[in-house]
């Protein structure tokens, strides 16, 4: 950890779902510089077999780094982290972090015991989800819900288009039926859906994802590191928190603003950076 400068911190996932562990960093290390790298041009990753996702993730964050020397790298796609993440340390001389639903947390907070996971469907079928379930909500009753249309709609929230809100509340039915009062939100992509979330689901109290964990691991690693030294500072000098935003395909059509209504104002958009073949 021998880099020069302020804190760097490189944002991984295959879409724009990473924005939001890209905020919640922000939030809590308001002066370190984002680098946020999409590869989009391969999205979703879910469908994908798993040795192209490792090679993808591997060939994009390792160029990355040679462009833009970072502290440390977080993964926040789900389906990355659960099949590239070793692949990605073995790589890199800095600290990775990984996403995990977080069954854990919501299966403290719970009070009915009635636990409803959104996840991708590559998700849901794995085995890992199946482990944390297992050993964190083995309590409580779990309803998954798999649907393919939650990341596309949030990818295309980048583009301006707007949630449907009827396919939304019909995709979400099962878990109103049961009454769940919390809801892990298994997907990077999510929490940009939480308001229409919240529509479809009045009734649940508790809404729990990753980010805010992800950024806590963040801060601990540098602190550990000697890098937080100004990266909590004011912020007012430092109108870009993403230094540059990175798409391996074309950039969503309104990805700035997009990204500044999530106060992630980036210096720069590039898209077509770099694609692997």
């Amino acid at each position: 950890m021998n880099r020069d400068g302020p804190l760097r911190v490189l944002v991984f996932d295959s879409g724009i779902g990473g924005l939001s562990v890209a905020t919640c960093i922000h939030e809590q290390l308001p002066r370190a510089s984002i680098v946020y790298l999409a590869d989009n041009a391969a999205f979703p990753y879910g469908d994908k077999p798993e040795t192209v996702v490792i090679d993808r993730c591997c060939t994009l964050i390792a160029k990355a780094l040679k462009q833009y020397p970072c502290d440390v790298i977080v993964v926040a796609c789900n389906t990355a982290s659960t099949v590239a993440l070793p692949h990605v340390r073995a790589l890199a001389d800095v600290p990775v972090v990984g996403v995990v639903p977080a069954v854990k947390p919501a299966a403290q907070q719970t009070r009915n015991r009635r636990i409803g996971i959104l996840a991708t469907p590559a998700t849901v079928r794995r085995v890992y989800l199946d482990e944390l379930v297992e050993e964190f909500a083995a309590h409580c009753e779990v309803w998954r819900v798999g649907h393919p249309g939650l990341v596309q709609w949030a990818e295309a929230l980048a583009r301006g288009v707007p949630v449907p809100q009827d396919r939304l509340d019909t995709a979400l039915e099962s878990l109103k039926t049961a009454g769940v009062d919390t809801v892990v939100l298994g997907c990077t992509h999510y929490p940009l859906l939480l308001e229409n979330l919240r529509q479809s689901l009045p009734a649940v109290q508790y809404w729990v994802d990753s980010g805010a964990a992800i950024a806590r691991r963040v801060v601990w690693l540098m602190g550990r590191a000697g890098k937080l030294e100004g990266a909590n500072a004011d912020t007012s000098t430092r109108p870009q928190p993403v230094t540059t935003a990175l798409f391996s395909g074309p950039a969503p059509d309104a990805i700035a603003g997009f990204m500044a209504g999530l106060g992630l104002q980036p210096g720069r958009v590039t898209e077509h950076w770099c694609a692997p073949s």
